[in-house]
């Protein structure tokens, strides 16, 4: 099935949201959302989240956040504020979720900043579970020298280009992340105070070599929410579900097996 748009009022805007369903066949299995990185978008996925539901025997939602891929791009003159995931997670996601009618708690699986986003929506809202992968809770230095690397990739590379594949309007979609995180102010960004409310399973998966953040944000994930079940991968970078796919989704599996609904499994 390919992608569909829903509608939603956001700020004021009408906003189009791409989205993409998976196994819709299973219709009483758990229901699975994918949060994607801050470059990504339903596309940049690739098959990943259809291999994870197969394995999970569960249905997938995957989305591109307004101002990526095929949604509605950000304006040229619009800038994220730093408590952009906040809005993300408190306004648009449960926005979104309204409008294609997701009554029952989702599972969030999330990538970096869709990570942290995952993790702020599971702090306010019924959540069944949350999977973050590499994401943030505090901006570190390895995080921005990392982005102001990515900068100049961007402008004097062929970054755009390649990037372009996946993005309606590529430049909303990089200097909206970009911008942000570069930015004076996003620097004291932090969601240490909330995460102590997440009550749902988390497992939280970094990469040993990611070179957007440190072992100490999943770490520490743990230490305010202490039933969080944390995985280190060897040979990993920022991305988990590319570098170390099979390893993520035996985790997986074994995460969930027991908060699945038997009638779920495979």
């Amino acid at each position: 099935m390919g992608a569909s748009f829903v509608s939603i009022d956001w700020q004021g805007r009408h906003v189009r949201i791409e989205h993409k369903w998976l196994n819709t066949h299973l219709d009483e299995a758990p229901l699975f959302v994918f949060l994607h990185e801050g470059l990504g978008s339903v596309a940049m996925w690739r098959d990943y989240p259809q291999q994870l539901c197969d394995s999970l025997g569960v249905r997938g939602l995957v989305y591109s956040r307004p101002g990526y891929g095929q949604s509605t791009p950000r304006n040229a003159d619009e800038l994220w504020t730093p408590d952009f995931m906040h809005d993300q997670a408190h306004e648009v996601l449960p926005a979104m979720l309204k409008a294609l009618n997701v009554l029952d708690a989702p599972w969030l699986f999330g990538h970096s900043d869709g990570g942290s986003i995952a993790l702020l929506y599971a702090a306010r809202h019924a959540t069944a579970g949350v999977v973050a992968l590499a994401p943030h809770i505090r901006v570190e230095d390895v995080s921005v020298n990392s982005i102001t690397k990515a900068k100049d990739a961007y402008e004097n590379t062929d970054l755009r280009q390649r990037l372009a594949r996946y993005h309606v309007d590529v430049d909303s979609a990089f200097w909206g992340w970009n911008c942000i995180w570069l930015a004076p102010e996003f620097r004291d960004w932090s969601i240490d105070d909330e995460l102590s409310t997440i009550t749902c399973p988390v497992l939280a998966v970094q990469g040993v070599n990611d070179e957007y953040g440190t072992l100490a944000q999943i770490r520490d994930i743990q230490k305010h929410v202490p039933h969080t079940q944390l995985l280190e991968l060897n040979l990993c970078g920022h991305s988990p579900h590319r570098d170390q796919p099979q390893a993520l989704t035996q985790a997986c599996v074994n995460f969930t097996r027991a908060k699945l609904s038997p009638r779920a499994q495979p």
